[in-house]
């Protein structure tokens, strides 16, 4: 009668890392809105790539598109592996 009891809850930790692993497949839903914290985050990431918010609008476009490709860059830097994508 031991059996049961561990079937049971062999299922049931099999349930549980089924459960994990649909949560982390589910995909990134760019259309929901950020936390205060994400956008603390992004306006950091823009400084570090040499966007000033204060500074005059004559430089406008050219500074943000300039530090648009930098963040682009390093996001992607930090999404591929260190290796390399190996096909």
């Amino acid at each position: 009668m031991t059996s049961l009891p561990r079937i049971a809850l062999g299922a049931l930790a099999a349930a549980c890392c089924f459960a994990s692993v649909a949560a982390l497949a589910q995909p990134y839903d760019s259309t929901a809105p950020l936390t205060r914290a994400q956008v603390r985050a992004e306006v950091i990431e823009w400084q570090r790539a040499g966007y000033d918010q204060s500074d005059d609008w004559s430089h406008y476009p050219e500074s943000a598109l300039r530090a648009g490709a930098i963040v682009a860059q390093r996001r992607a830097e930090t999404a591929t592996p260190a290796g390399g994508a190996r096909h």
